[in-house]
């Protein structure tokens, strides 16, 4: 009982004020330019749970920031600011497009493989940076930027010049049908694919609360002293933190391939999986860097990003404002939880020193 309500003091309430007071916001934001916030939020609110396709297409979007949120929280739980989910996501979905187009397999069969595919990928290119902090000291926000643009070039040459569909350079081949996840709802881009997601991240949860690398992982991210007179090797755990986290962000790129209808490709702008590893980072901060809390945060997310193309079409706000406004509540959400790690990522930093 006392933990319970412990959890709803200190997690809960704060998340729920945090809420109001982001939607407060949005709301003098269109008051300010002559919209009507109610008309506005029911519109948002219809868009993203009106029906089941469209509350279908919501948990389309909350997908690959589920993982994307993954890649940044198990970083923090190590002490790290792993923030290369986006280059990880890139080659991963670049990976699925060659297994998933090329391959002839099976059908249950090809789309494991190219599954993996994608995750190996980005866990393989997540290693660069573990390296550059484990043998020369290279701060991770550094590398993973500077990795993530290398990605960013790499996938798109790759993608226009030699796995571009052809007659259609603004896209990849398309994978096969074998390798496609099964459309769940008609009318709406969920695929069965959003079964994986949330066992992945089942499966992170029941690795940092059930297993002794788990617990060695968060003992190095509160505490690296007690790490160190404990025996845990923190070389060990910065190598386990960024895989894990390019397991992760592999696996999101794959969504988008093998699982979002209708295009099965690449865009060869990567316009569908640009930007998504970076939204996973307030994701993962709405959820307070939990696993189970990712999934409720990233259907918030979705949410957001479904309901507010109604905005628009219902309640005439621009494109843009509708950002500003989802923007707003993101920040008033994850401001508790940017405090928390700002204030232990010092208090680390202190200690190291």
């Amino acid at each position: 009982m006392a933990d319970w309500r412990s959890w709803l003091i200190h997690q809960l309430l704060p998340s729920l004020l945090a809420l109001i007071i982001g939607l407060v916001a949005g709301a003098f934001l269109m008051v300010i330019y002559g919209y009507d916030p109610w008309l506005a939020y029911s519109a948002l609110f219809r868009g993203a749970f009106g029906t089941l396709s469209d509350f279908a297409e919501t948990l389309s979007f909350a997908v690959p920031l589920m993982l994307t949120g993954i890649t940044f929280a198990i970083g923090v739980k190590s002490g790290l600011f792993n923030i290369g989910a986006e280059g990880q996501m890139y080659l991963g979905a670049l990976g699925a497009v060659i297994a998933g187009a090329y391959l002839h397999l099976p059908p249950i069969l090809h789309a494991a493989v190219a599954t993996l595919t994608a995750m190996i990928i980005g866990a393989l290119w997540s290693i660069g940076p573990a390296l550059l902090k484990i043998w020369r000291g290279v701060h991770e926000v550094i590398s993973t930027i500077m990795f993530n643009w290398i990605a960013f070039y790499m996938t798109m040459y790759l993608a226009l010049y030699h796995f571009a569909e052809p007659g259609r350079a603004e896209k990849t081949v398309s994978v096969l049908p074998t390798a496609r996840y099964t459309v769940l709802v008609k009318g709406a881009s969920l695929t069965s694919f959003i079964f994986v997601a949330i066992l992945f991240c089942i499966a992170v949860f029941l690795f940092l609360t059930m297993t002794k690398a788990g617990y060695e992982l968060k003992l190095q991210g509160t505490n690296p002293d007690a790490a160190r007179y404990a025996g845990v090797d923190p070389k060990r755990i910065v190598i386990t933190s960024f895989i894990i986290g390019g397991l992760a962000a592999g696996l999101a790129g794959a969504s988008q391939v093998l699982g979002r209808p209708p295009t099965w490709a690449l865009y060869g702008t990567l316009g569908n999986v640009a930007g998504l590893g970076f939204d996973g980072i307030g994701v993962a901060l709405i959820g307070r860097n939990h696993p189970l809390g990712i999934i409720l945060a990233s259907i918030f997310f979705g949410a957001l990003k479904n309901g507010g193309r109604y905005m628009e079409y219902t309640a005439g706000v621009y494109s843009e404002l509708v950002e500003a406004i989802n923007g707003l509540i993101i920040i008033a959400l994850a401001v508790p939880e940017v405090v928390a790690v700002v204030e232990r990522y010092f208090r680390l930093r202190r200690k190291r020193i």
